[in-house]
């Protein structure tokens, strides 16, 4: 148990500092730098895997955050959001 206790101690803080570094998705803009607009085509068929592919391209851009300001589609999934550093 005390072998359990310690490998979650040193897991969990790891796990919350790579995460820090990851875009977030922001729903305002206040204080925020715009830096551009991205967009996702890539065939998403679900808005969570919309969002995971516009936050991975937001976060390979360097931005600290991103909006999602359109998406659509039928089957198919597209969107736009603009990004924030």
């Amino acid at each position: 148990m005390k072998n359990v206790k310690m490998i979650l101690a040193s897991v969990i803080p790891g796990s919350v500092s790579v995460s820090s570094f990851a875009a977030m998705e922001t729903t305002m803009s206040q204080g925020k730098t715009l830096i551009g607009r991205i967009s996702d085509s890539s065939g998403s068929t679900t808005l969570c895997e919309l969002n995971a592919n516009l936050a991975a391209k937001a976060q390979a851009a360097g931005a600290s955050s991103y909006r999602i300001v359109a998406m659509g589609g039928n089957n198919v999934l597209s969107g736009t959001a603009d990004i924030y550093k």
